[in-house]
């Protein structure tokens, strides 16, 4: 049901593998890849990558060194167990490996030793409180790990979340201006993170932590802005507006701007007329 291995120096073929585990690993990469996802992970120094179940993972003639770990421990593991459900919730299995965690020496030092006091547990005689004791160290190696990646985004702001938003600003409205909208419908965050190679989630995440609004937030605030010009500047009704936007019914617009606004279009035009 769970796996505690060290890495020290040594090689791996090839080999290409999948299951139903979650996987914590801390390793730096001397040759070779491993693909997790769409993207590469190599040669990379002090870095976590996180692995949820039925994920395919290929390695190709890495070497390992430096010391390393690795925690596989199935799902089942959890069951009964708070983290069955909080685990779901942790951002980073969702993202692409070479967007992996980077910790600073002292970070290393704190994720080393709870991994050596799982260890430790895991090879222990077994009792009746093993398994508590093993997940509440996984549980704290999440919950550092969540907050070592909330350092990584700060530090980061200058040259990843300010570019990253930047970048995806300029996507959001080029998809609008070269009308794609019209023939594929509303932009959708998987497409956005797709144009800029980056995970679906992992974009989300460092557009929150930089701005406070997640990657649809941001799509929404788009779409309302140019309803808002579009309700003041034209003599459109709401429905052709919807479609002039992408929006499949009129009704989801509707229930959208209402959302944001707080008035319906219709409500929020009356309301800008009547103050005009």
């Amino acid at each position: 049901m769970m796996t505690c291995k060290e890495l020290m120096t040594y090689s791996v073929g090839e080999d290409r593998f999948t299951g139903d585990f979650y996987m914590i690993a801390l390793k730096k990469i001397m040759d070779g890849y491993m693909l997790y996802g769409k993207t590469k992970y190599d040669n990379d120094n002090g870095s976590m990558v996180f692995v949820k179940p039925r994920q395919i993972i290929e390695v190709s003639n890495v070497k390992f060194a430096e010391k390393g770990f690795v925690l596989f421990f199935h799902e089942d593991y959890l069951s009964g167990h708070h983290l069955h459900e909080l685990i779901k919730k942790y951002g980073y299995f969702e993202y692409e490996i070479n967007e992996a965690l980077h910790l600073s020496p002292q970070e290393e030092t704190i994720i080393w030793d709870l991994y050596d006091k799982t260890r430790a547990e895991y090879e222990n005689k077994p009792d009746e409180l093993s398994r508590e004791i093993i997940l509440s160290h996984i549980d704290s190696i999440l919950k550092y790990s969540d907050r070592f990646y909330k350092r990584q985004f700060i530090n980061r702001s200058t040259n990843i979340s300010g570019t990253t938003l930047k970048k995806f600003q300029d996507t959001l409205e080029k998809y609008f201006e070269t009308s794609q909208h019209i023939s594929n419908g509303l932009p959708t965050v998987n497409y956005l993170a797709e144009k800029l190679n980056i995970s679906p989630r992992y974009l989300s995440d460092v557009l929150k932590q930089e701005t406070g609004k997640t990657a649809l937030d941001h799509i929404h605030i788009y779409l309302i802005k140019e309803a808002k010009n579009l309700l003041l500047s034209s003599d459109s009704n709401v429905a052709q507006i919807a479609y002039e936007l992408g929006f499949e019914t009129p009704s989801y617009f509707t229930r959208l701007f209402k959302k944001v606004v707080g008035h319906t279009p219709v409500q929020y035009k009356q309301q800008q007329g009547a103050q005009a």
